[in-house]
This record gives C-alpha cells, sequence and structure tokens, in this order.
C-alpha cells in the first residue's frame, strides 16, 4: 500500500530572476514584441535606404567630374600658362573624358542601386502606409 503523504504530495520552487539576468530578457523581448516605436525605426529605415539609393552615385559620380575637372584645367594652364600646346590639348581632353562620363556613371549607379534596394524599399513603404503587397502573377 502506498503511503499518502508521498503519491499526493506536491513540490515547486520560485527563484526570481536577477536584475541582470531581467535586463538581458527584457533586452531580448523588445527585439520580438511590435511598439509604436517600430514604425518609427521602419521610416528611418526607409529613409537611410532612400538616401544609400541615392548618395553612392552622387558621391563617385561628383568624384569624377572633379577629378576630370582638376585633369582639365592642368591641361588648360600648361597650354594658356607654359605654352605647351600639344601637351596641353592632350591632357585637357583626357581630362573631359572623366567629366563627360560622369552622368552616365550616375545613372548606371543609380538604376543598379534603385534594383537593388528598391524591393525593401516598397515593402517598407507598404507597411508604413498599411497596404497590402501587389501580388506577383
Amino acid at each position: 500500500m502506498e503511503n499518502k503523504n508521498e503519491s499526493n504530495s506536491f513540490s515547486f520552487s520560485y527563484t526570481a530572476p536577477t536584475e541582470e539576468e531581467r535586463r538581458q530578457i527584457e533586452s531580448i523581448r523588445r527585439q520580438y514584441v511590435i511598439s509604436p516605436s517600430d514604425a518609427q525605426s521602419k521610416t528611418d529605415r526607409l529613409k537611410k535606404l532612400h538616401e544609400r539609393v541615392h548618395s553612392t552615385p552622387r558621391i563617385i559620380s561628383l568624384t569624377l567630374g572633379i577629378v576630370g575637372l582638376l585633369i582639365f584645367g592642368l591641361g588648360l594652364a600648361m597650354v594658356l600658362e607654359w605654352q605647351l600646346i600639344f601637351a596641353g590639348v592632350l591632357i585637357a581632353a583626357v581630362g573631359a573624358c572623366p567629366i563627360a562620363a560622369a552622368y552616365p556613371v550616375y545613372s548606371l549607379l543609380l538604376a543598379k542601386n534603385k534594383k537593388k534596394h528598391g524591393e525593401e524599399i516598397v515593402r517598407l513603404s507598404n507597411e508604413l502606409l498599411g497596404e497590402a503587397m501587389p501580388e506577383e502573377d
């Protein structure tokens, strides 16, 4: 025959998390809870992606144009100040190439970045506007 005290007994022990454990748990929890500040972070992410799409091509094309302009100016200085006509014209022509290439490089890089980040930008903007994603056929 069984002892009644042993078969019907229930044992439970509880320990509260320490302050450090509590901070870690709350930190992990915050990553999974959707809050009103989540919309703000999505807006910030959308702005950063949009800026990244436009800033990289702008910086590269401006750098290319400025370097070309400096080389072009050197060629002009060689012709006008030092009377080195052949070398000056040649260097000015070399400098004109990056100047002429700056806008096509900008357009090409912008299109590449739009293709790379466009889907995420559209997804984030649809989430923020509360619209459904268009169905793909």
